[in-house]
Protein backbone atom coordinates (compact mmCIF):
# COMPACT_ATOMS: atom_id res chain seq x y z
CA UNK A 1 0.00 0.00 0.00
CA UNK A 2 2.65 2.80 0.75
CA UNK A 3 4.30 2.11 -2.56
CA UNK A 4 0.67 2.13 -4.71
CA UNK A 5 -0.30 5.52 -2.60
CA UNK A 6 3.41 7.02 -3.63
CA UNK A 7 2.39 5.99 -7.01
CA UNK A 8 -0.21 7.78 -7.43
CA UNK A 9 1.24 11.14 -5.45
CA UNK A 10 4.18 10.88 -7.80
CA UNK A 11 1.88 10.95 -11.15
CA UNK A 12 -1.06 13.29 -9.88
CA UNK A 13 0.78 15.41 -7.67
CA UNK A 14 3.19 17.64 -10.38
CA UNK A 15 -0.54 17.70 -12.44
CA UNK A 16 -2.77 18.84 -9.47
CA UNK A 17 -0.55 21.09 -8.38
CA UNK A 18 -0.41 22.93 -12.54
CA UNK A 19 -3.88 23.24 -11.74
CA UNK A 20 -3.85 25.24 -8.33
CA UNK A 21 -1.35 27.27 -10.15
CA UNK A 22 -4.56 29.18 -12.17
CA UNK A 23 -6.07 30.08 -9.71
CA UNK A 24 -6.01 34.16 -9.24
CA UNK A 25 -3.83 35.26 -5.70
CA UNK A 26 -5.13 35.03 -3.00
CA UNK A 27 -6.80 31.81 -3.73
CA UNK A 28 -4.01 30.28 -5.03
CA UNK A 29 -2.21 30.75 -1.78
CA UNK A 30 -4.84 29.04 0.50
CA UNK A 31 -5.31 26.05 -1.90
CA UNK A 32 -1.81 25.94 -1.53
CA UNK A 33 -1.88 25.73 2.55
CA UNK A 34 -4.42 23.37 2.49
CA UNK A 35 -2.82 20.91 0.64
CA UNK A 36 0.09 21.37 2.52
CA UNK A 37 2.69 22.23 0.24
CA UNK A 38 3.26 25.66 2.34
CA UNK A 39 2.67 27.41 5.86
CA UNK A 40 0.22 30.49 6.53
CA UNK A 41 3.30 32.29 5.55
CA UNK A 42 4.17 30.70 2.30
CA UNK A 43 7.23 29.13 3.46
CA UNK A 44 7.38 25.57 1.16
CA UNK A 45 6.87 22.24 3.93
CA UNK A 46 7.12 18.87 2.85
CA UNK A 47 3.40 18.79 4.57
CA UNK A 48 0.83 15.83 4.83
CA UNK A 49 -1.01 16.07 1.84
CA UNK A 50 -3.79 13.25 2.60
CA UNK A 51 -3.81 9.62 2.30
CA UNK A 52 -4.51 10.05 -1.95
CA UNK A 53 -6.67 7.10 -2.00
CA UNK A 54 -9.01 8.45 -4.81
CA UNK A 55 -6.30 9.12 -6.70
CA UNK A 56 -4.77 5.65 -6.67
CA UNK A 57 -7.99 4.44 -7.63
CA UNK A 58 -8.16 6.27 -10.56
CA UNK A 59 -5.17 5.18 -11.76
CA UNK A 60 -5.60 1.51 -10.88
CA UNK A 61 -9.37 2.11 -12.84
CA UNK A 62 -7.39 2.65 -16.06
CA UNK A 63 -5.07 -0.38 -15.36
CA UNK A 64 -8.41 -2.36 -15.13
CA UNK A 65 -9.40 -1.09 -18.78
CA UNK A 66 -6.36 -2.55 -19.97
CA UNK A 67 -4.28 1.18 -20.30
CA UNK A 68 -1.14 2.39 -18.20
CA UNK A 69 -1.81 4.13 -15.27
CA UNK A 70 -1.27 7.39 -16.75
CA UNK A 71 -4.44 7.52 -18.58
CA UNK A 72 -5.92 7.96 -15.41
CA UNK A 73 -4.18 10.48 -14.35
CA UNK A 74 -6.58 13.70 -15.19
CA UNK A 75 -9.17 11.23 -13.46
CA UNK A 76 -6.94 11.20 -10.06
CA UNK A 77 -6.34 15.35 -10.35
CA UNK A 78 -9.86 15.94 -10.74
CA UNK A 79 -11.50 13.74 -7.90
CA UNK A 80 -8.61 15.05 -5.74
CA UNK A 81 -9.70 18.45 -6.12
CA UNK A 82 -13.20 17.95 -5.81
CA UNK A 83 -12.66 15.57 -2.62
CA UNK A 84 -10.80 18.70 -1.26
CA UNK A 85 -13.77 21.40 -2.13
CA UNK A 86 -15.23 18.85 0.05
CA UNK A 87 -13.44 19.23 2.78
CA UNK A 88 -12.85 23.25 2.63
CA UNK A 89 -16.54 23.52 3.04
CA UNK A 90 -16.75 20.92 5.23
CA UNK A 91 -13.93 22.61 7.76
CA UNK A 92 -16.10 25.65 7.93
CA UNK A 93 -18.98 24.15 7.83
CA UNK A 94 -18.51 21.76 11.38
CA UNK A 95 -16.34 24.69 12.92
CA UNK A 96 -13.32 22.27 12.83
CA UNK A 97 -10.01 24.24 13.43
CA UNK A 98 -7.58 21.62 12.59
CA UNK A 99 -7.06 18.99 9.87
CA UNK A 100 -4.19 17.00 9.13
CA UNK A 101 -2.65 18.39 12.69
CA UNK A 102 -2.52 21.48 11.63
CA UNK A 103 -4.96 24.85 11.53
CA UNK A 104 -7.63 24.51 8.96
CA UNK A 105 -7.87 26.62 6.28
CA UNK A 106 -11.04 28.96 7.17
CA UNK A 107 -9.60 29.79 10.37
CA UNK A 108 -5.69 31.18 8.80
CA UNK A 109 -7.46 33.06 6.27
CA UNK A 110 -11.12 33.85 6.64
CA UNK A 111 -14.65 31.91 6.15
CA UNK A 112 -15.11 34.01 2.73
CA UNK A 113 -11.38 32.97 1.14
CA UNK A 114 -12.13 29.15 2.22
CA UNK A 115 -15.36 29.04 0.29
CA UNK A 116 -14.29 31.08 -2.61
CA UNK A 117 -11.42 28.62 -2.63
CA UNK A 118 -13.62 25.28 -2.48
CA UNK A 119 -15.69 26.81 -4.95
CA UNK A 120 -12.54 27.31 -7.19
CA UNK A 121 -11.52 23.87 -6.88
CA UNK A 122 -14.64 21.90 -7.72
CA UNK A 123 -14.92 23.89 -11.04
CA UNK A 124 -11.15 22.85 -11.94
CA UNK A 125 -12.03 19.36 -11.74
CA UNK A 126 -14.18 19.83 -14.47
CA UNK A 127 -11.30 21.81 -16.30
CA UNK A 128 -9.00 19.11 -15.62
CA UNK A 129 -11.31 16.47 -17.68
CA UNK A 130 -12.20 18.89 -20.56
CA UNK A 131 -8.54 19.37 -20.88
CA UNK A 132 -7.66 15.65 -21.26
CA UNK A 133 -10.10 15.79 -24.19
CA UNK A 134 -8.28 18.63 -26.12
CA UNK A 135 -4.82 17.24 -25.77
CA UNK A 136 -5.22 13.73 -26.54
CA UNK A 137 -5.11 12.55 -23.02
CA UNK A 138 -8.66 10.89 -23.75
CA UNK A 139 -11.20 10.92 -26.90
CA UNK A 140 -12.85 14.36 -26.40
CA UNK A 141 -16.44 11.68 -25.97
CA UNK A 142 -14.18 9.72 -22.98
CA UNK A 143 -13.64 13.03 -21.62
CA UNK A 144 -17.48 14.22 -21.56
CA UNK A 145 -18.28 11.00 -20.03
CA UNK A 146 -15.72 11.56 -17.18
CA UNK A 147 -17.32 15.17 -16.71
CA UNK A 148 -20.49 13.67 -16.26
CA UNK A 149 -19.68 10.93 -13.76
CA UNK A 150 -17.78 13.82 -11.77
CA UNK A 151 -20.48 16.10 -11.89
CA UNK A 152 -23.33 13.64 -10.98
CA UNK A 153 -20.87 12.36 -8.19
CA UNK A 154 -20.45 15.97 -7.30
CA UNK A 155 -24.20 16.62 -7.01
CA UNK A 156 -24.50 13.35 -4.72
CA UNK A 157 -21.93 14.31 -2.55
CA UNK A 158 -23.58 17.57 -2.12
CA UNK A 159 -26.73 15.94 -1.26
CA UNK A 160 -25.07 14.38 1.50
CA UNK A 161 -23.47 16.46 2.92
CA UNK A 162 -26.52 18.77 3.43
CA UNK A 163 -28.39 15.90 4.99
CA UNK A 164 -25.32 15.15 7.12
CA UNK A 165 -25.90 18.62 8.68
CA UNK A 166 -29.79 18.75 8.44
CA UNK A 167 -29.50 15.37 10.77
CA UNK A 168 -27.50 17.31 13.64
CA UNK A 169 -31.09 18.76 14.71
CA UNK A 170 -32.83 16.00 14.55
CA UNK A 171 -33.31 14.10 17.56
CA UNK A 172 -32.74 10.54 15.71
CA UNK A 173 -32.26 9.45 12.34
CA UNK A 174 -32.36 5.49 11.10
CA UNK A 175 -29.80 3.99 10.55
CA UNK A 176 -31.03 3.34 6.18
CA UNK A 177 -31.05 7.34 6.44
CA UNK A 178 -27.56 7.20 7.55
CA UNK A 179 -26.63 4.98 4.99
CA UNK A 180 -28.14 6.68 2.19
CA UNK A 181 -26.89 10.46 3.26
CA UNK A 182 -23.31 8.31 3.77
CA UNK A 183 -23.56 6.98 -0.08
CA UNK A 184 -23.36 10.32 -1.24
CA UNK A 185 -21.82 12.24 0.95
CA UNK A 186 -18.53 9.82 0.49
CA UNK A 187 -19.68 7.24 -1.43
CA UNK A 188 -20.41 9.03 -4.39
CA UNK A 189 -17.00 9.86 -4.90
CA UNK A 190 -15.36 7.27 -4.40
CA UNK A 191 -17.78 5.15 -7.17
CA UNK A 192 -16.69 8.06 -9.72
CA UNK A 193 -12.38 7.91 -8.65
CA UNK A 194 -13.22 3.76 -9.05
CA UNK A 195 -14.20 4.29 -12.64
CA UNK A 196 -13.01 7.33 -13.98
CA UNK A 197 -10.03 6.10 -14.56
CA UNK A 198 -11.38 3.43 -17.21
CA UNK A 199 -13.75 5.88 -18.63
CA UNK A 200 -11.19 8.25 -19.90
CA UNK A 201 -9.27 4.95 -21.34
CA UNK A 202 -12.37 3.81 -23.18
CA UNK A 203 -13.58 1.66 -20.98
CA UNK A 204 -17.62 0.22 -21.57
CA UNK A 205 -20.90 1.18 -19.58
CA UNK A 206 -20.37 -2.81 -17.87
CA UNK A 207 -17.12 -2.14 -16.68
CA UNK A 208 -17.67 1.46 -15.35
CA UNK A 209 -20.98 0.28 -13.73
CA UNK A 210 -19.12 -2.88 -11.78
CA UNK A 211 -15.87 -0.39 -10.90
CA UNK A 212 -18.09 2.35 -9.62
CA UNK A 213 -20.28 -0.09 -7.46
CA UNK A 214 -16.49 -1.49 -6.05
CA UNK A 215 -16.10 2.25 -5.08
CA UNK A 216 -19.42 2.95 -4.03
CA UNK A 217 -19.18 0.06 -1.56
CA UNK A 218 -16.03 0.91 -0.33
CA UNK A 219 -16.77 4.31 0.18
CA UNK A 220 -19.45 3.58 2.45
CA UNK A 221 -17.22 0.90 4.27
CA UNK A 222 -14.47 4.34 4.24
CA UNK A 223 -17.31 6.30 6.51
CA UNK A 224 -18.37 3.78 8.73
CA UNK A 225 -14.48 3.52 9.60
CA UNK A 226 -14.57 7.19 9.62
CA UNK A 227 -17.64 7.05 11.96
CA UNK A 228 -15.12 5.00 14.76
CA UNK A 229 -12.61 7.56 14.09
CA UNK A 230 -15.14 10.86 14.77
CA UNK A 231 -15.65 9.18 18.35
CA UNK A 232 -13.01 6.80 19.32
CA UNK A 233 -10.66 7.85 16.92
CA UNK A 234 -7.01 9.47 18.83
CA UNK A 235 -6.90 13.18 17.75
CA UNK A 236 -2.46 12.48 17.80
CA UNK A 237 -3.52 10.38 14.85
CA UNK A 238 -5.87 11.28 13.23
CA UNK A 239 -5.25 15.40 13.34
CA UNK A 240 -9.15 15.95 14.28
CA UNK A 241 -10.56 17.41 17.27
CA UNK A 242 -11.34 15.26 19.56
CA UNK A 243 -14.63 13.79 20.20
CA UNK A 244 -15.75 16.11 17.58
CA UNK A 245 -18.12 14.33 15.73
CA UNK A 246 -19.88 14.02 19.23
CA UNK A 247 -19.51 17.65 20.24
CA UNK A 248 -21.40 18.63 16.87
CA UNK A 249 -24.49 15.77 17.64
CA UNK A 250 -23.55 14.20 14.55
CA UNK A 251 -26.23 11.39 13.68
CA UNK A 252 -22.96 8.59 12.27
CA UNK A 253 -23.90 5.15 11.95
CA UNK A 254 -22.40 4.03 15.41
CA UNK A 255 -25.14 6.58 16.84
CA UNK A 256 -27.72 5.83 14.64
CA UNK A 257 -27.18 2.35 15.08
CA UNK A 258 -27.25 2.80 18.95
CA UNK A 259 -30.44 4.63 18.96
CA UNK A 260 -32.43 1.52 17.16
CA UNK A 261 -30.91 -0.68 19.65
CA UNK A 262 -33.87 0.13 21.94
CA UNK A 263 -32.67 -0.82 25.39
CA UNK A 264 -31.59 1.22 28.58
CA UNK A 265 -28.42 2.66 27.17
CA UNK A 266 -30.36 3.87 24.11
CA UNK A 267 -32.82 5.71 25.59
CA UNK A 268 -30.37 7.64 27.76
CA UNK A 269 -28.39 8.57 24.97
CA UNK A 270 -31.53 9.60 23.16
CA UNK A 271 -32.61 11.52 25.51
CA UNK A 272 -28.89 12.99 25.89
CA UNK A 273 -29.32 13.99 22.51
CA UNK A 274 -33.01 15.49 22.58
CA UNK A 275 -31.69 17.68 25.40
CA UNK A 276 -31.07 21.23 23.95
CA UNK A 277 -29.14 22.15 26.89
CA UNK A 278 -25.50 22.66 26.56
CA UNK A 279 -25.52 21.71 22.74
CA UNK A 280 -22.44 21.85 21.52
CA UNK A 281 -20.65 22.91 24.81
CA UNK A 282 -20.63 19.60 26.39
CA UNK A 283 -17.77 18.68 28.69
CA UNK A 284 -15.51 16.10 28.28
CA UNK A 285 -16.39 14.07 30.59
CA UNK A 286 -20.08 14.38 29.86
CA UNK A 287 -18.79 13.55 25.93
CA UNK A 288 -16.99 10.50 27.35
CA UNK A 289 -20.49 8.97 28.84
CA UNK A 290 -22.08 9.96 25.25
CA UNK A 291 -19.16 7.86 23.94
CA UNK A 292 -19.86 5.10 26.31
CA UNK A 293 -23.39 4.82 25.87
CA UNK A 294 -23.10 4.48 22.05
CA UNK A 295 -20.43 1.52 23.47
CA UNK A 296 -22.90 -0.06 25.59
CA UNK A 297 -26.07 0.24 23.05
CA UNK A 298 -23.43 -1.57 20.33
CA UNK A 299 -23.21 0.97 18.25
CA UNK A 300 -19.42 0.43 18.24
CA UNK A 301 -19.43 -3.28 17.16
CA UNK A 302 -22.32 -3.28 14.29
CA UNK A 303 -20.86 -0.27 12.54
CA UNK A 304 -17.46 -2.27 13.01
CA UNK A 305 -19.50 -5.44 11.18
CA UNK A 306 -21.33 -2.86 8.70
CA UNK A 307 -17.60 -1.77 7.55
CA UNK A 308 -16.81 -5.41 6.98
CA UNK A 309 -19.63 -6.23 5.35
CA UNK A 310 -19.49 -3.58 2.85
CA UNK A 311 -15.77 -4.25 2.41
CA UNK A 312 -16.67 -7.82 1.27
CA UNK A 313 -19.14 -6.45 -1.30
CA UNK A 314 -17.03 -4.27 -2.82
CA UNK A 315 -14.53 -6.81 -3.60
CA UNK A 316 -17.41 -9.01 -5.04
CA UNK A 317 -17.97 -6.42 -7.61
CA UNK A 318 -14.91 -7.06 -9.02
CA UNK A 319 -15.37 -10.01 -10.13
CA UNK A 320 -17.59 -8.64 -13.33
CA UNK A 321 -14.44 -7.00 -14.33
CA UNK A 322 -11.98 -9.13 -16.22
CA UNK A 323 -8.37 -7.40 -14.90
CA UNK A 324 -5.01 -8.78 -14.33
CA UNK A 325 -3.95 -10.39 -11.43
CA UNK A 326 -1.43 -7.94 -9.75
CA UNK A 327 -4.12 -4.82 -10.62
CA UNK A 328 -6.90 -6.91 -8.81
CA UNK A 329 -4.50 -7.56 -5.60
CA UNK A 330 -3.82 -3.97 -6.10
CA UNK A 331 -8.10 -3.29 -6.00
CA UNK A 332 -8.00 -5.90 -3.00
CA UNK A 333 -5.44 -4.03 -0.85
CA UNK A 334 -6.48 -0.30 -1.15
CA UNK A 335 -9.87 -1.97 0.42
CA UNK A 336 -8.59 -3.35 3.39
CA UNK A 337 -6.45 -0.58 3.81
CA UNK A 338 -9.80 1.66 4.10
CA UNK A 339 -11.39 -0.92 6.58
CA UNK A 340 -7.84 -1.45 8.88
CA UNK A 341 -6.78 2.28 9.59
CA UNK A 342 -6.34 4.86 12.13
CA UNK A 343 -6.47 8.00 10.66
Amino acid sequence: MPELLARSRTLCTPPLRAAVARLAAPMDTVAAYHFGWIDRDGTPVAGDGGKAVRPALALLSARAAGEAAEAGVPGGVAVELVHNFSLLHDDLMDGDETRRHRATAWTVFGPAQAILVGDALATLGTEVLLDAGDTGGASPADAARAVRLLTTATRRLIDGQARDVAFEQRDTVTVAECLEMEGGKTAALLAAASAIGAVLAGADDKVSAALQRYGHHLGLAFQAVDDLLGIWGATEVTGKPHWGDLRQRKKSLPVAAALAEGGAASRRLAEQLADPKGRGEESEPELAVRAALIEEAGGRAWTQEEARRQHTTALAALDEVPMSDEVREHFVALAEFVVVRER
